[in-house]
């Protein structure tokens, strides 16, 4: 499968970004791109270990009873600059900018927690339609170099998302419901509702390319 994704098409996507997260910060941040997150939960931090009390006979005396010195375990926090996890994140689909016969839109993750967090590298994506079922094969990564790019709170980054114009290279169709995004190194996804008509699944042309995640707009 000849890859159809172009670099040039990364300036275009980054400028629907920018549009789409204007739109988010204009209407307060509503439902712009209809996007939900899954449920998950995420890695817990264990209860603080207590030290264990040594019963006495009431025959030892009390200054004969041993002593726990062993100190209690502190909870496990999250350091600051850890990669962001599916819960402290919201998706949403920028507007596409198509070209050369190629369809091009922008993913948006946005950290909605209080932390600063970290993402790296590529996404994971999939069509699905309305029973969840997924829609052709599993997206490939179009060449790129990832980098660590740190999420201030309220901060986006964005991977894209290509793949030519069905009508163009007649490859075979189906219509999703939503699109899957799965951030990098996590398990559960974000569910975006997708509104941007018939994509690949099998054929002449058609495989989905992903990006790698890039600073977004306003960051």
């Amino acid at each position: 499968m000849v890859n159809t994704y172009r670099p040039g098409h990364r300036a275009a996507l980054l400028a629907g970004a920018a549009t789409v997260l204007s739109l988010l910060t204009a209407c307060g941040g509503g439902d712009a791109g209809e996007a939900a997150t899954t449920p998950t939960t995420l890695p817990g931090t264990a209860a603080p270990a207590t030290s264990g009390v040594t019963s006495a006979t009431p025959s030892v005396p009390p200054s004969a009873r041993p002593t726990s010195t062993a100190p209690s375990s502190p909870p496990t926090a999250s350091p600051a600059g850890s990669r962001c996890h599916t819960a402290e994140l919201e998706a949403v689909l920028g507007r596409n900018d198509p070209g050369a016969g190629q369809e091009n839109f922008p993913v948006i993750l946005t950290n909605t927690s209080s932390r600063t967090c970290t993402i790296h590298g590529y996404p994971g994506a999939a069509f699905v339609d309305a029973a969840g079922k997924q829609l052709g094969p599993d997206p490939e990564r179009s060449p790129g170099t990832p980098t660590t790019v740190r999420l201030a709170p309220g901060h986006s980054a964005w991977s894209g998302i290509t793949f030519a114009n069905p009508k163009i290279s007649g490859a075979r169709t189906a219509n999703p419901d939503a699109l899957l995004v799965t951030p990098p190194d996590e398990r559960e996804p974000l569910k975006v509702s997708w509104s941007a008509g018939e994509v690949p699944v099998s054929g002449n042309e058609s495989t989905v390319f992903l990006t790698v995640f890039d600073q977004g707009p306003g960051a």
